[in-house]
């Protein structure tokens, strides 16, 4: 009964003698698909975060949005910029799409439009709370004018009231005027001698600035003095000085000339 032939196991094969050897495998070099597919990764990550950036911005502006005090025409600018930002999202989204489509990789490319999807979703979201912000900042300001057109009425109101106390507070006015003439007669009686004080306190300066004035005199004479003590006394030292070198050399001298008479 034939079994189909036998199996053996391989023996590697031997080089042939004088057969030139195989030269061993370099460095290894960058793989040409590698540097594409990081080359394509660029774009893809630019547009990540360019998604991300006017997400962020998006949210600011709405809260600015929410807490936007008014007027209508500030509204409106706030709500111009959130359009452009909006805008230039759904561009990027859109670019973000079409990258998708356009991967080799089936898992890559699910994995795209799952994000898209996600931002998507996201801009969706951003676009309700930046009505529900305009709602509010409307309400608010429409809240504000009728508070300022209260506020108006409540002003005519007390623009009547007032001028029916006009007199009575003319007449307080004229009795405050008389007081104030009354303390600016006893202000004038004060400045009076404020005067007459400042005028014995002048002659009092003038006596001690003469008397300064003899004392600087006084004071100048003195530092000469001082000076020219200070010069003798510095002749003094070095005539002391002199003569005690002297004073040494001559001892030297002498005990020189006794204990060596040879020298």
């Amino acid at each position: 009964m034939d079994h189909g032939p036998a199996t053996s196991p391989r023996v590697p094969a031997r080089r042939p003698q004088g057969a030139p050897a195989r030269a061993r495998p370099g460095p290894a070099r960058p793989c040409p698909a590698k540097m594409a597919a990081a080359a394509a990764a660029v774009p893809l990550r630019v547009c990540h975060q360019e998604i991300v950036k006017f997400d962020l911005e998006i949210k600011a502006a709405v809260q600015d949005i929410r807490d936007c005090p008014g007027p209508l025409s500030a509204l409106t600018e706030l709500n111009a910029a959130v359009k452009e930002k909006f805008r230039h999202l759904r561009g990027r989204i859109q670019e973000l799409e079409q990258m998708a489509k356009e991967q080799d990789k089936e898992s890559e490319k699910q994995a795209l439009l799952r994000e898209v999807e996600n931002h998507k979703k996201q801009m969706l979201s951003n676009q309700a709370a930046w009505r529900k912000a305009n709602l509010a900042c409307k309400i608010a300001i429409d809240n504000s004018e009728k508070d300022q057109l209260l506020q108006g009425r409540d002003v005519l109101r007390q623009r009547k009231t007032t001028k029916e106390s006009l007199a009575e507070s003319a007449s307080n006015i004229t009795e405050s005027l008389m007081g104030i003439s009354r303390m600016m007669s006893q202000q004038v009686q004060q400045s009076e001698e404020t005067v007459q004080t400042l005028a014995n306190s002048s002659r009092t300066i003038l006596e001690a600035n003469e008397e300064f004035k003899s004392m600087s005199g006084t004071i100048q004479l003195g530092r000469k003095l001082i000076t020219k003590y200070n010069r003798r006394e510095l002749t003094d030292k070095l005539l002391i000085f002199l003569a005690l070198a002297l004073f040494l050399a001559t001892v030297l001298y002498i005990l020189k000339k006794r204990l060596f008479p040879f020298l």
